[in-house]
């Protein structure tokens, strides 16, 4: 495992603009229509207690990254395989956030620019990233944490003052019952993308005040929850409950929208930057984490050295993963979650969990009887 460390206020950046990352992007809860927000307050709170398990797993191994633990609870054959298979699981999800990213530039402002080329570009700027540090990576989390604050409150201003917000679009709440709210939150929020905090649990160790690991992530994923609750609360008294389930970007149609003094408009520019960046961090910790693993478990001094070829790897998925966007998207909504998120987010830990306890019990009492 490579020998970093940073701090609480850096690993808290990190969680935030992970979490944010594609999921302000995409039109997240449409399966709860007006009710998306609460779906996704559903989402949050169910991503806390799956995080929970990371931390406790985390515990008992506090200096181990997952794919090293979980050859120690596991067995060492067993471990391995199990940690191959999260290798291709993060790269899976990095080449699905990079696809994200790459049709949203060449639908909008790249139009005539293959999509191979924006996605080649963005990955090369991680590649360099990984091979300066998982601290330089931090760091340049610090520097744009405020920048896209800035941004965001800017927009939020604007809508607001281009008086396109109508709340009434959000009614009636709960118009199908709870039903469309809890397929939603059990087959979309919980994993996306709060489950996602899998990832973190290839990066806790790095962190240097252990004690503040669980109130620093726990509180990043509060924080970035409710600025994707209140995002899709914008969008939908925007443009309304129709055009939000139908757009494939609500957010940039919203923004879209702004229109200020007869001459404050076209604000997409702030929109692609602030997505650009929250997309940079997403696919950059999905991509240390499959960089590390496969380290760990390949027994490589250094992690630079398989960087490109899995970054290749990524690239080449990102492109291959689905002919059209409309079949990445339907493909990320109804068989994703279920076939891959729930096994590698909560089945499979939970009961890592419980192997542990178990194992950990029987230890403590073997020491007490010598």
């Amino acid at each position: 495992m490579e020998k970093v460390k940073i701090n609480a206020s850096q690993m808290f950046v990190l969680v935030v603009l992970f979490e944010m990352g594609s999921a302000i992007l995409v039109g997240l809860g449409t399966g709860a229509k007006q009710d998306a927000w609460i779906s996704i307050l559903f989402g949050l709170s169910g991503g806390l207690l799956v995080f929970v398990i990371y931390y406790r797993l985390y515990l008992y191994y506090p200096d181990l990254p997952l794919t090293n633990y979980m050859q120690i609870i596991i067995g060492k054959w067993l471990g391995r395989v199990i940690g191959v298979l999260y290798i291709i699981y993060f790269c899976y999800c990095a080449a699905r956030v990079l696809r994200d990213f790459g049709e949203l530039l060449t639908t909008t402002i790249y139009t005539d620019t293959p999509l191979f080329i924006i996605n080649s570009l963005m990955i090369l700027t991680i590649i360099y990233g990984i091979h300066k540090g998982f601290e330089v990576i931090a760091r340049v989390g610090q520097l744009y944490f405020g920048i896209i604050y800035i941004m965001a409150i800017t927009g939020f201003l604007l809508i607001i003052f281009s008086g396109l917000i109508h709340m009434d679009y959000l009614k009636p709440i709960l118009e199908n019952g709870w039903k469309p709210v809890i397929k939603t939150f059990l087959g979309e929020t919980i994993t996306f993308p709060f489950g996602e905090m899998i990832v973190f649990t290839m990066f806790l160790p790095y962190i240097k005040e252990p004690k503040k690991i669980k109130l620093v992530c726990m509180g990043g994923m509060i924080l970035s929850g409710i600025n994707i609750m209140i995002t899709t609360v914008i969008n939908i008294a925007t443009i309304g409950t129709e055009l939000f389930t139908r757009s494939n970007f609500p957010l940039l149609t919203t923004v879209g929208k702004i229109q200020l003094a007869n001459f404050i408009e076209r604000l997409d520019v702030l929109f692609m930057l602030y997505l650009v960046i929250g997309g940079f961090f997403k696919i950059s910790l999905f991509t240390y984490a499959a960089v590390t693993g496969a380290a760990d478990l390949f027994r490589f001094t250094s992690h630079q050295k398989l960087s490109y070829p899995i970054g290749l790897l990524i690239l080449f998925a990102s492109v291959t993963i689905a002919s059209t966007y409309a079949e990445h998207i339907t493909e990320g909504l109804m068989i994703v979650p279920i076939y891959l998120h729930w096994p590698f987010q909560i089945i499979i830990p939970s009961a890592l969990l419980v192997i542990a306890f178990f194992r950990n019990r029987k230890k403590k009492s073997d020491q007490t009887a010598n």
